[in-house]
């Protein structure tokens, strides 16, 4: 089991309005790290409950990670200064799985493409990488995606920057005429139902990540389970522990 660690921040930037991106210190962390695995925050609010975020990258003895300020626990967070420690239990969860694949394809939506970063690093810039957002003041990271990418799109949902529309609708079109041995994503629900169907039709491996409300993190409070393909024991899926990424056949979204 992984224990608590104290981590240094070392940078704090708010990278959009509400969305803000910290760097900390912690060479334990960082070297166990993979893609797609998750934190567990003490954020230091009154909840008592850590709070779930996903990693967005790793190096050397530095983990950074992004989050939005949805409440009072990431509220406290975001206001942690420069110098300051933060309690963190982690990495947790099963990551992406990456294999000899030829044309890898990388899918994001909003917060959700944040764990997708490091997975692009690791795929040696042979990605072909799609991001959607809600409109133009949403974008971010699109100059870091690009720069370890094959290729990086940028959609808006109402067309004020990039691709005019959903993000899968442009995934979609360039599968249909380009190759493509495997998809990764990461977003909100609607996205990752278009992507998982998408994906089954056109006979694509795909491995999604889910974002859940997570209590322990540990898989032994059941607050984050999903729903599988399996019958019996194994009917729900813990996301903090069986995943949070999965093959996108085994889940039912």
């Amino acid at each position: 089991m992984e224990q608590i660690e104290k981590c240094k921040v070392i940078s704090k930037t708010e990278i959009v309005n509400g969305v803000f991106d910290f760097t900390v210190e912690n060479e334990n962390i960082a070297k166990k790290t993979k893609c797609g695995q998750f934190l567990h925050i003490d954020c230091g609010d009154k909840s008592f409950l850590r709070r779930p975020i996903s990693i967005c990258d790793a190096f050397d003895d530095k983990v950074r990670f992004i989050f939005e300020v949805k409440g009072e626990g990431t509220k406290e967070l975001s206001q942690k200064q420069v110098g300051e420690y933060i309690d963190v239990l982690g990495p947790l969860g099963h990551g992406f799985e990456i294999k000899n694949y030829k044309n890898p394809l990388i899918i994001g939506g909003g917060i959700g493409i944040f764990p997708l970063f490091k997975l692009a690093k690791e795929l040696n810039s042979n990605a072909n990488v799609f991001l959607g957002f809600r409109n133009k003041d949403r974008v971010c990271m699109e100059d870091e995606f690009d720069s370890v990418s094959k290729m990086c799109i940028v959609g808006t949902d109402d067309g004020s920057y990039g691709y005019n529309g959903y993000i899968a609708n442009a995934m979609e079109h360039y599968i249909k005429n380009n190759p493509c041995d495997v998809i990764f994503s990461c977003g909100p629900m609607p996205m990752l139902k278009a992507v998982k169907g998408i994906a089954e039709e056109n006979g694509i491996e795909c491995q999604i990540s889910l974002e859940q409300r997570m209590g322990c993190g540990i898989g032994a409070c059941l607050v984050c389970v999903c729903e599988s393909i399996f019958e019996g024991t194994n009917k729900y899926l813990r996301v903090c522990k069986n995943g949070p990424v999965f093959d996108s056949k085994v889940v039912k979204l």
